[in-house]
């Protein structure tokens, strides 16, 4: 197979990984306020974050900035918590096609935190990179792969979201305040749980 389709899967892979479920936490909080004819709005969201990800994982990678690992293992799950929690205050915008000042630092925010999420993913990418020669073409395909694993996550939570408000009839206020709380408390599992934060707190 071609290295470039090695890496694509890899990405892929790596950001749908149940075992490495903070990134999937992280997406699901960034769409939990949205139903599937907002589409639009969540791919901007999204892209937001995958710009903001992408930055640091190449900078990472390329080893051009450095950081502690533990640090950025904790910070990853208090972003997923941060992100869970504004939702419970996030207010429509009252007329169609209107943006709130929520929305819009939803943006900036989800860009932000990519930038967090980013150096994450290259713990793992520089890993498998081993002594490659040239690093751009892997890195260009796994950034490829994480955006089209983060669109397949979006796909389920919206089509999750129209079962629930369309079949089930369940209230959309109710299913974001259900979802973004179990997000949370996942997040703050993971912020308990964390060995960084336990060496601080000594």
């Amino acid at each position: 197979m071609d290295d470039f389709l090695i890496y694509l899967r890899l990405g892929f892979d790596h950001i749908t990984d149940p075992g490495g479920y903070d990134h999937i936490l992280f997406v699901i909080a960034l769409c939990a306020i949205y139903t599937p004819g907002q589409w639009r709005q969540v791919l901007i969201l999204v892209t937001a974050f995958t710009i903001g990800h992408s930055i640091t994982l190449a900078l990472a990678t390329l080893q051009l900035i450095h950081y502690k690992t533990a640090l950025i293992e904790l910070l990853i799950p208090i972003t997923i918590l941060i992100t869970a929690v504004v939702n419970f205050f996030f207010q429509e915008p009252k007329s169609r096609g209107a943006k709130t000042v929520t929305q819009r630092s939803r943006y900036v925010l989800a860009l932000l935190f990519g930038l967090i999420h980013g150096m994450g993913f290259s713990n793992y990418l520089r890993s498998l990179l081993g002594r490659e020669a040239s690093i751009v073409k892997p890195l260009l395909a796994f950034n490829l792969g994480l955006e089209l694993g983060q669109l397949v996550i979006v796909g389920i939570i919206l089509t999750l979201t129209y079962i629930i408000l369309n079949v089930a009839r369940s209230s959309r206020l109710r299913w974001t305040l259900v979802i973004s709380g179990i997000v949370a408390g996942m997040a703050l599992s993971l912020i308990i749980e964390n060995e960084y934060l336990g060496e601080l707190m000594k």
